[in-house]
């Protein structure tokens, strides 16, 4: 009789630097091979649509468990993140009190504090004793299984009264009424607050936990920090992809298909490049000047590539500053008045560095024949005034687009750059014009 074999385990570590690159099926299989001790842990450190995938593709019978591992606010993502007829099959595997909360979540936009929230948190009564409260809140965690940060007073109509740390209410004397020791300033959010609004709020005020009210001021639930994490990281990854100059992936990288891949990247790239068409469209216009000193177009590739690179590294700081609200719309003048400085300070210190180069070169090779005073010159103006005009026009776009109601990550770095290369020819060639008027041209 053959010796029974140990079961083969996969360690949730493991499983982790491997899951990207395995298919669904492997994914199932290697799941079930996770320790019971650790695979709790793995599967809630999954992304949402990993989970809902994970799941359905799990034998009916398995299903269950998973569902009610997760918090409400949790399920709900999962929910969104499966297809129509998945939704159903997830719902159901709800017990009734959970689904009830989990449609009621569903029914606010994703982006909004009532589509974060969880609708679970700990409640006291004003008139409750500091020792009542104690009671009631082991009672209330035992049921619902729920970490506490901080204890909300409410009244019989929900409203929200004030909050108590845990902290205050094993410190308060026995027998005191808890309205007598709770704090009444609370900060909250409505249930329309945009994610982005919220996690301003966690970021600036260094929160744990933020209560959602609706407008009469009555409590529908909590924002934990772990909620709005992911959030914000999702967040910062759509800027960050705008900014490279392509539309947001919905998904991590090797989870989009090449289509999808290749039309969110191919749109602008498109457009970027009908606005390069623009360069050869202007270098046209000056084509008898290029003709007649052709040691100016040597210049070229240098001119706008210093104008895109300044325009760039504005646009990408004030989009940022714009995000993190250190700079609002109303500050676009004392912007302005900024960046003209730094533009000039930048374009001066290449433009000397340019001129030095070429005073250089002719003496050591004589590369410019006998005007490169003249050509050094107009290479250090041109270069002032367009990465002055580069970073000026890179800080503007950002606050022109947040004025006409569109995301500023929308100002992407290549957009700009695209934008400073016909305008930076067009101030080469006037500089041109004034210094070589009468000599090579």
């Amino acid at each position: 009789m053959p010796l029974s074999q140990e079961p083969e385990f996969i360690a949730a570590h493991e499983l982790r630097d491997a899951w990207p690159v395995l298919s669904l099926e492997e994914r199932v299989e290697s799941f079930k091979l996770v320790p019971h001790a650790t695979a709790d842990a793995f599967f809630l450190s999954l992304q949402a649509k990993e989970q809902a995938a994970l799941i359905l593709a799990l034998p009916v019978g398995e299903r269950r468990t998973w569902m009610r591992l997760l918090a409400p606010d949790d399920a709900v993502d999962v929910v969104q993140e499966a297809h129509a007829e998945g939704r159903a099959a997830l719902l159901a595997e709800l017990d009734g009190t959970t689904r009830h909360e989990v449609m009621a979540l569903l029914a606010y936009a994703e982006d909004e504090a009532g589509g974060l929230m969880n609708p679970r948190f700990a409640r006291l009564r004003p008139e409750m004793t500091s020792d009542e409260a104690i009671r009631y809140l082991r009672q209330q965690t035992r049921q619902t299984g729920e970490t506490v940060h901080e204890v909300y007073v409410l009244d019989s109509q929900q409203h929200l009264l004030g909050v108590v740390s845990l902290s205050q209410l094993f410190r308060a004397p026995s027998g005191m009424p808890v309205s007598e020791f709770m704090v009444t300033q609370v900060l909250t959010v409505t249930e329309a607050t945009d994610q982005e609004a919220v996690g301003q709020l966690f970021s600036q005020r260094g929160l744990m936990v933020l209560p959602v009210v609706d407008a009469e001021n009555r409590m529908k639930g909590i924002i934990t920090v772990d909620d709005i994490v992911q959030v914000m990281q999702e967040e910062a990854t759509e800027d960050i992809h705008k900014v490279g100059g392509m539309e947001a992936l919905d998904a991590p990288y090797f989870s989009v298909g090449f289509i999808a891949m290749v039309r969110k990247r191919a749109g602008w790239l498109l457009v970027l490049f009908l606005g390069e068409m623009l360069t050869a469209t202007a270098m046209g216009h000056f084509e008898h000047e290029i003709a007649r000193a052709v040691v100016l177009s040597l210049f070229i590739p240098l001119i706008i590539s210093s104008g895109g690179n300044s325009g760039s590294q504005a646009t990408t700081l004030i989009i940022r500053s714009l995000a993190l609200s250190e700079v609002r719309l109303r500050d676009w003048w004392r912007v302005a008045r900024r960046e003209v400085g730094t533009g000039l300070a930048l374009g001066s210190i290449l433009g000397v560095v340019g001129l030095f180069r070429i005073v250089v070169w002719q003496y050591l090779f004589h590369s410019y024949g006998e005007h490169f005073f003249r050509v050094a010159l107009t290479v250090g103006t041109s270069l002032v005034g367009v990465v002055l005009w580069g970073t000026l026009s890179g800080a503007m776009l950002p606050f022109a687009l947040r004025r006409a109601g569109f995301d500023p990550a929308s100002a992407s770095a290549p957009f700009v750059a695209t934008l400073v290369d016909v305008s930076g020819l067009v101030i080469y060639f006037t500089v041109a014009s004034l210094f070589l008027s009468g000599a090579l041209l």
